[in-house]
């Protein structure tokens, strides 16, 4: 076994000095990872980088020594144990990428398309709130839900106790002058029967009209009221027929036919036939068989005035046309009717000085 000479004695404390800084490098590097994970990497990387080109191009002179090159060799060893000891030393490897740049049309798009599913969502909620609000109170013929409270029920029922033109009236001391013919083109058509939780309905389809005051009615619907609404000077029916209809700006004209006892009435009898088993619904018949000039009467002449709906809301506006000579129906007719809606009249209203006029 040699012992060291002197040369070898300063040989390995200068190899310890080295030693001794690359462990300290290293320290330091681990302080880093420990503070910073993201960064530890790529500065061990830079360091290793920068030393293998150096050991590389750096070639020492013929008998000479390099221990530069072997500290540096060391170094970079100690830089890619720090990379490793860092690896492991953080839970989790922090990958940063580029953050992708978004324009401001992108950016305003995604802002737009984000506001109108607010305002849809909005505007449903809107909605259902609208619908239960239009779902219209429940009115009657009698109690506390009958003629005399509907004004009270709801605001748009204010014109049933405040309105100046209200229907039905007693038809009395009529202008008796010369009104010009209903132009009826009533046509065979589908319908469909609606118990409607008031009286008994027939919307009809296709195209049935009548022409006066130069202008067009169509006619939407028709119903019945036992007894009659209409009185004529005092007098009162078995039953009225409303004939409702609309011309293309959406006013109003109803055909009120008068019904006594007698013959059988063929329209009526349709009806019935085709009554719905349960309120609040219908049954639609397809067949064309419903003829309106089947209802009308015989002589053409009639009262008319202005007026109102004669149910909620009670809008008033309405052309009323009240036919002088009344139609017939069978009492067992009649008493059919009367089984389902024994009273659906609306009392007379107070003509307040408006003017009637009445065919000669």
């Amino acid at each position: 076994m040699a012992f060291p000479t002197r040369s070898h004695h300063h040989h390995i404390a200068f190899l310890a000095l080295s030693l001794g800084l690359s462990l300290g490098a290293i320290a330091a590097d681990e302080q880093k990872a420990a503070a910073d994970p993201g960064a530890t990497k790529p500065a061990a990387a830079s360091k290793a980088a920068a030393a293998a080109p150096a050991a590389k191009s750096e070639v020492p002179p013929a008998g000479e020594k390099a221990p530069e090159v072997a500290v540096d060799a060391k170094r970079a060893s100690s830089s890619k144990v720090t990379e490793h000891k860092a690896e492991r030393a953080t839970p989790e490897r922090i990958i940063e990428r580029p953050v992708p740049r978004i324009s401001a049309a992108t950016r305003r798009q995604a802002l737009a398309s984000v506001a109108s599913k607010v305002t849809d969502t909005k505007a449903e909620e809107s909605h259902g709130a609208v619908a239960h609000a239009a779902h219209p109170p429940h009115w009657s013929y009698e109690g506390e839900t009958g003629p005399q409270a509907w004004a009270k029920l709801a605001p748009e029922y204010a014109s049933c106790g405040t309105g100046q033109r209200q229907s039905p009236i007693d038809i009395r001391e009529g202008m008796k002058v010369e009104l010009e013919p209903i132009g009826f083109e009533y046509r065979p058509s589908s319908f469909k029967v609606t118990d409607n939780g008031h009286t008994i309905q027939a919307n009809v389809n296709g195209w049935n009209s009548m022409r006066l005051q130069g202008r067009v009615f169509r006619l939407v619907q028709f119903h019945f009221h036992r007894p009659s609404e209409e009185m004529i000077d005092g007098k009162q029916f078995e039953m009225v027929v409303h004939m409702v209809h609309q011309d293309t700006q959406g006013k109003l004209a109803v055909v009120a036919l008068l019904v006594e006892v007698g013959a059988r009435q063929p329209v009526l009898q349709m009806l019935l036939n085709n009554l719905p088993l349960e309120k609040n619904s219908d049954i639609t018949v397809t067949s064309s068989s419903l003829d309106m000039n089947q209802m009308l009467p015989g002589d053409r002449r009639y009262f008319t005035y202005m007026g109102s709906l004669t149910t909620p809301p009670c809008t008033e506006d309405v052309l009323w046309i009240v036919m002088k000579q009344p139609v017939q129906a069978t009492i067992e007719q009649l008493n059919l009717f009367s089984r389902i809606y024994p009273m659906n009249a609306r009392p007379i209203q107070t003509t307040a000085g408006r003017v009637i006029k009445e065919s000669n």
